[in-house]
């Protein structure tokens, strides 16, 4: 029996422990409630103007910056926040980036050693600045979705439905929103990869759909 081939990005399907959230935060996170709004056109001037203060304070050690996250799609409901991937040397040496961020105006709020080395930083209430090495997968991840929503009307529509139907929830916490998004984004995922010309995936069902 052959290998099953399944995309170099593919992750199965799971839900955030939010325990173990709690562990990689630094600091307790401000209060909120989850808001979803329609979608902004000065989202893109916003991304421009964060990213900006990031090339300002980092200079070349911005490797790559990225617009991804629901304000990234053109006519996306959205939480008001601008998510950012930046991209640095080595994400783990905090003090070659994190003083002169902080500097510029940002709080670091996540430190994530065991996944891809990720740190979050934000400029209360609109930015989320996302810290990754290169080569990691998740920011291909990010650009991929954000490409592939941009393209596909229908996929579109259902998400930005869901995530209005969510956003009138009241969620305090972030990740238990996205908890409640996961299961269509992993299913969007499987689209996204089978669509990929550059690489082979048969499509993973993911626990409890269908088949």
């Amino acid at each position: 029996m052959g290998r099953v081939p399944v995309h170099p990005l593919w992750r199965p399907y799971e839900l955030a422990d939010l325990d173990e959230v709690a562990k990689v935060r630094v600091g307790a996170p401000p209060p909120r409630t989850i808001e979803v709004v329609p979608y902004d056109e000065g989202w893109p001037a916003m991304f421009e103007a964060i990213a900006g203060r990031v090339r300002e304070a980092l200079g070349d050690a911005v490797l790559s910056l990225e617009h991804v996250g629901s304000t990234s799609v053109p006519g996306m409901a959205a939480k008001p926040v601008i998510d950012i991937d930046l991209i640095v040397a080595d994400s783990a040496d905090e003090a070659a980036y994190v003083p002169k961020l902080e500097a510029a105006g940002f709080t670091l709020r996540i430190r994530e050693p065991d996944w891809e080395e990720h740190r979050l930083l934000t400029v209360l209430p609109h930015t989320n600045l996302h810290v990754f090495p290169p080569g990691t997968p998740e920011p291909q991840r990010h650009v991929m979705f954000r490409d592939w929503l941009r393209t596909h009307p229908d996929d579109h529509a259902a998400y930005a439905a869901l995530k209005r139907e969510l956003g009138a929830r009241g969620f305090t916490d972030g990740m238990d929103y996205n908890n409640h998004k996961a299961a269509l984004v992993y299913d969007l995922y499987e689209r996204i990869f089978a669509a990929d010309p550059a690489h082979e995936h048969d499509p993973q069902p993911r626990p409890g759909s269908d088949p």
